[in-house]
């Protein structure tokens, strides 16, 4: 295999890691979504059996200012990596077409690689 060769297939590796989200964005994600789900429960209370007080209403819009901010990060996320994780469902097929298109290019010594991107 040559050099170019070689970089071509670990610049494609590289760019299929950095798409994926890491462990610790899951986990924000995750933390997010329980977070909002316990902000809407508070505010459901509060609006509910809490006194109509100024300091209520205005805890009440601070709730809603931090459900606001962490729907928009979970969109955010979801935007980021939505979309690449419902195309990463088949991942092999997406690496075998690009090692097999790298393949071609190659010519007819290519067959390894070629045999490569089928497994």
């Amino acid at each position: 295999m040559t050099a170019q060769i070689m970089h071509e297939v670990l610049r494609l590796i590289e760019a299929d890691v950095k798409s994926r989200p890491s462990a610790a964005e899951f986990e924000m994600a995750y933390q997010a979504r329980v977070a909002i789900d316990r902000i809407k429960f508070a505010i459901r209370h509060t609006e509910q059996f809490a006194p109509h007080t100024d300091q209520m209403r205005e805890a009440g819009l601070q709730l809603l200012n931090a459900l606001e901010r962490l729907e928009s990060a979970d969109r955010n996320f979801q935007n980021r990596f939505g979309l690449l994780l419902t195309f990463r469902t088949f991942p092999r097929v997406t690496r075998s077409t690009e090692l097999l298109i790298l393949a071609s290019k190659m010519g007819p010594k290519s067959d390894r690689l070629a045999d490569i991107g089928r497994a």
